[in-house]
């Protein structure tokens, strides 16, 4: 039996969230989700799921109301801390201690509710790391899918009974009493990126050594539980950690990560993602009847696109990002909010004319192959091969282009070298060339003296 059959008119009133409110809760678990609704439903004197159904579609203004009430965020500082002591114990000090000096740590904190869980972080490594060193080396996100706990965060304001439970040393270091408020730090607060993030949708941070999301995926059916674990293998780097609530476990069984301690349900990246497992971005139908090939299809290519080792972006006719997968995001610094932008207002846009490449697809419909281009970034000089491939609905109508970039610079330098070297043994054969005539004539020289 699939999840619809169970109550069709709670899938209805789920479908009318996700298609009219941008509101998708199609991948949390029923019991809980009905629970919710059932509250805000009595809250209103509405009796059942067609009537509620009714009230949002008459009330728009309703889908906020609903969001309150659904995204429960419950969070504190040093929640279970015994873990939290773990973490800054055994955790922090070994991501430092694979770092270089100079080098950047940095941290996602995902489902963040009201922030309290990533200023926790900002003070831990502050502690391990000293003020100045956290200012200069850590970067932190943090994500939560309700913008309003978001707006409650980004203040860092917190009342008595809120920062109860922080030790009156960090308490006086790192807040300022402000009336009947305690603030976070202004300084450390401004190193925290706080965003709207899905995790169940959105394209997961990247470079990340240490992942918190503890006490969200409870509330995820298992296969959303896994598709959000496999987003969240492709953030942290190999020797990355992920942190999780007291009340989770892994839901994946192929190990994609390995315990290191689960008393405190801290894990480290595990194996690497197989084909299988990039499918789980996109959460398969519990429906057990055969999948529609077209829609394999389309899975297959999505897991293709965002496994290639090379980065990759998909653009419509118009030359506007419809898609990149990790590594284009790596490469070129995109954020989420970059979907949807011109290429040529992006950094991409430095490296190739998207108006010209557009232009001559539309006239020819054939790949284009771009050598040895030259890219210029504040990291220095990166030599790319791009390769344009159109793509054409079945009547032949240009809708986008596929663009592939491969990084050459080592191939670059190293043919660079080859001409150098060329270029100085030629100017070596010439000057032992011109030896030999000097030679040649001096000898000459002396045997006409001797005659």
């Amino acid at each position: 039996m699939s999840i619809s059959d169970g109550n069709p008119e709670f899938e209805a009133l789920l479908n009318y969230l996700k298609q009219k409110c941008g509101c998708d809760l199609t991948g949390y678990k029923r019991d809980s989700l009905m629970r919710r609704f059932r509250h805000r439903m009595q809250q209103l004197n509405i009796e059942n799921y067609a009537h509620y159904l009714q009230y949002l579609q008459e009330h728009p203004q309703e889908c906020s109301s609903l969001d309150d009430t659904i995204f429960i965020n419950f969070s504190g500082f040093f929640r279970d801390r015994d873990a939290w002591d773990y973490l800054a114990n055994q955790i922090i000090p070994q991501i430092i201690t694979r770092k270089q000096p100079h080098e950047k740590i940095r941290v996602w904190s995902a489902g963040c509710a009201s922030g309290q869980e990533a200023y926790t972080l900002a003070m831990l490594l502050a502690e391990v790391l000293g003020i100045e060193q956290y200012l200069q080396r850590v970067q932190m996100f943090a994500t939560d899918v309700d913008e309003d706990t978001l707006k409650q965060a980004r203040p860092a304001s917190y009342s008595n009974l809120e920062v109860a439970d922080i030790e009156s040393g960090l308490l006086s270091k790192y807040f300022e009493q402000i009336e009947q408020r305690y603030v976070f730090d202004s300084k450390i607060r401004r190193t925290i990126f706080f965003g709207r993030h899905d995790l169940t949708v959105d394209a997961p941070m990247s470079k990340i050594d240490l992942l918190v999301c503890r006490n969200v995926l409870i509330y995820f059916q298992p296969e959303t539980q896994a598709a959000v674990l496999v987003r969240f293998h492709f953030a942290l780097t190999d020797n990355g950690f992920l942190f999780l609530g007291n009340s989770e476990s892994l839901t994946n069984n192929k190990q994609i990560f390995t315990p290191v301690s689960l008393k405190y349900r801290i894990f480290a990246k595990g194996q690497k993602l197989s084909l299988q497992d990039h499918l789980l971005i996109r959460p398969q139908t519990r429906n057990k009847k055969a999948v529609d090939p077209l829609t394999m299809q389309t899975r297959i290519t999505q897991a293709a696109f965002e496994t290639s080792p090379f980065a990759q972006f998909a653009v419509d006719q118009r030359r506007c990002l419809l898609m990149a997968n990790e590594k284009a995001y790596v490469l070129f610094g995109l954020k989420n909010s970059d979907i949807g932008a011109r290429l040529q207002d992006l950094e991409v846009g430095r490296v190739v004319n998207s108006w010209a490449f557009m232009r001559q697809l539309d006239r020819s419909r054939q790949p284009l192959s771009l050598k040895n281009v030259e890219w210029v970034s504040k990291l220095g000089i990166t030599y790319l091969d791009i390769h344009i491939t159109p793509i054409s609905d079945p009547s032949g109508q240009l809708l986008g282009a596929n663009l592939t970039f491969i990084d050459v610079t080592r191939n670059k330098c190293c043919e660079d070298e080859l001409e150098r070297l060329k270029s100085s043994l030629a100017k070596m054969t010439q000057e032992l060339q011109l030896t030999k005539e000097v030679l040649k004539q001096t000898n000459t020289e002396l045997g006409a003296d001797i005659a």
